[in-house]
């Protein structure tokens, strides 16, 4: 790793935000941090009395954590009721740090494993499911509430252990806590308990807020969002500091908007369920500051994330409600107000539409209309047409559609730092099913050999030359030399086909052209390789299934796939076995076809389906 490359990547990264996280670091080791002049002692219960109002017509209460625990978007084996709040449920026997001081933990603790394992339990969506069944006939779900967040609350005294450590973490729990208020009709009248737990958690998300600024991510919208909603929340009690916080998190979430979220509505992440969070973020503070009559956002703030709202839509297939895989996924759902799967993204692009767009994604009412429903938010008439081809030129992504078949091609346009090393990855959707399929994230806190495949080249449908990731790595979570585009075309469309294609050239000169054309029965995928030393792989990640060789073509009987030379020759290619991570934390066999390219060249796929 060169000194070249490090200084480009931290000016990749802006100055302004290196100083922030840098500064941030050197105040909790010189234990000069203000945040770590912070006390308190543990809220005290009860936090909810009986609702005060019947729940909304056609409402439905969640299921989740009633008689199973959910993590990351799925039933948890060897979870407690009420959950070890320290507990690893993914890993037997592994704890984290309960008694030091939040600040003095290290981000990777092999005692706890994956962090994000003991995390989850203290988002508290089970708050949001309790209050929903407590409007919805049950109101022993407010004793069950109020007896978890005081076993909560004792055991995670402020300040200490592992559940204090990130500021996301603090400030989802915080806008939980609010929504369930609202569900309970308690945001007028709150118990102090509920006002202390919210004050303390707002009083270690503000002197770290410049640290999640420089993330630039989600760390800064979550936590301007959670400083906003509980500002305003503590401020109508009267609390001195709660329209300070709440006109700063106003101030940082219109400048986060502006900053993180391109024109065409990319987020800075590259991610999908990245995407969702930010979203779900943004429309639960718009509910709320319509709940609130609170002052509207600017027009520009709006337009951004009206075309964030554009952007999920786009990528969500209407039949099963899942997307691609695309970029980091860590199990993330916030404001889960329905039973739907983690991987449905219909009720955020529908809420998102609805709030943002003033229209509907979806014309027929289901389970995408929850959200609605419990945030009292009205069903607008108008309805949001589907896309069709598109560039995303700002975020670096061909959607090319035909009928009921979708393909996606991702390119690099990093303004943001690049987590995956996914240049040109293809993804193929026919009538609902996703047939190329990225490999997922799995695990943040894993093996170097997990992480590679992961996070790297090999686990994408793209091509991986000489072994190498297409970037060089500089630590867990950052790349360096950040590929450029070369050669955008963006989407054609022409009698029968939708055409797009762009390329890259690596640090090592070896350069990669990728043009797909999508026509109603078959995709085309054409590459271009060059500037390799010794060899090239092709590797194209199937959905499950019955797929078989034959001779030069992979078939599962309905779809088959053949991989050949400009001269016509057949490419070598075999069917081998690889692993994708649809859930965080869970891996699964998916089919794999690897080419081994022997030349550089023109290099055709077709795929039939």
């Amino acid at each position: 790793m060169t000194l070249r490359m490090r200084l480009s990547t931290y000016r990749n990264l802006g100055i302004g935000n290196v100083i922030r996280v840098a500064l941030y670091r050197v105040g909790l080791r010189s234990g000069l941090h203000p945040v770590q002049k912070v006390k308190g002692v543990p809220a005290r219960g009860p936090f909810f009395h009986p609702p005060a109002n019947p729940a909304p017509q056609k409402a439905v209460p969640r299921r989740a954590w009633d008689t199973e625990p959910e993590y990351f978007g799925r039933t948890a084996q060897g979870a407690t009721f009420p959950p070890d709040w320290y507990a690893n449920v993914s890993v037997p026997d592994a704890r984290a740090e309960a008694a030091l001081d939040w600040w003095r933990i290290s981000d990777f603790d092999p005692r706890s494993g994956d962090i994000k394992a003991v995390w989850e339990a203290s988002r508290f969506d089970w708050v949001i499911a309790m209050a929903q069944r407590a409007v919805c006939g049950r109101p022993a779900e407010v004793a069950r509430l109020n007896d978890w967040l005081s076993e909560w609350t004792k055991a995670v005294p402020p300040y200490r252990g592992a559940n204090w450590k990130c500021g996301q973490e603090a400030s989802i729990r915080v806008l939980h806590l609010v929504l369930a208020a609202q569900i309970l009709g308690q945001v007028k009248d709150p118990l102090p308990g509920l006002v202390d737990l919210i004050r303390q958690h707002l009083v270690r998300i503000a002197p770290t807020l410049g640290y999640a600024i420089g993330q630039q991510n989600n760390h800064g919208t979550s936590e301007a969002a959670a400083l906003y909603v509980g500002g305003s929340f503590l401020a109508q009690q009267g609390d001195k500091k709660g329209k300070h916080w709440q006109k700063r998190g106003e101030r940082q979430l219109a400048e986060r908007a502006l900053a993180l979220i391109e024109p065409d509505g990319t987020f800075s992440q590259y991610s999908v369920t990245y995407h969702r969070v930010m979203l779900d973020t943004y429309s639960f503070a718009e509910a709320w500051r319509r709940h609130q009559n609170l002052p509207q956002w600017s027009e520009e703030v709006r337009e951004r994330l009206g075309q964030a709202a554009d952007w999920l839509h786009r990528l969500t297939d209407v039949q099963s409600g899942d997307a691609p895989n695309l970029g980091a996924n860590d199990g993330a759902r916030l404001i889960p107000l329905t039973d739907t799967d983690y991987r449905d993204f219909r009720p955020c692009a529908h809420l998102a539409q609805t709030l943002f767009r003033d229209r509907v994604a979806y014309e027929d009412e289901g389970d995408w209309d929850q959200p609605l429903i419990w945030l009292g938010i009205a069903r607008p008439e108008t309805l949001a047409q589907q896309s069709g081809s598109v560039t995303l030129d700002n975020g670096g992504l061909h959607i090319l559609r035909m009928k009921k078949v979708a393909a996606y091609l991702r390119y690099p346009r990093f303004r943001f730092r690049p987590v995956q090393a996914d240049a040109l990855h293809l993804d193929l959707w026919v009538d609902g099913e996703n047939v190329l399929r990225d490999g997922g994230t799995y695990s943040y806190n894993v093996s170097e050999a997990d992480a590679a495949y992961f996070n790297g080249t090999a686990g994408h449908n793209t091509i991986e030359m000489d072994g190498r990731d297409q970037m060089p790595r500089i630590g867990r979570f950052l790349f360096g030399d950040w590929l450029k585009a070369q050669d955008v075309e963006p989407v054609r469309e022409e009698a029968g086909a939708v055409t797009a294609s762009a390329g890259y050239r690596d640090r090592w000169g070896a350069s990669h052209n990728r043009q797909i054309t999508l026509e109603e029965n078959r995709l085309i995928c054409i590459d271009r390789i060059k500037g390799f030393e010794k060899s090239a792989v092709l590797r194209l990640r199937l959905c499950p299934g019955e797929w078989r060789q034959e001779e030069d073509t992979v078939t599962d009987g309905v779809r088959s796939i053949r991989v050949k030379y400009e001269d016509g020759k057949a490419c070598p290619l075999s069917l081998t076995t690889g692993q994708e991570s649809r859930y965080y934390l869970l891996k699964t066999p998916v089919p794999v076809i690897k080419v081994a390219l022997e030349r550089p060249g023109t290099v055709t796929t077709e795929i039939r389906f």
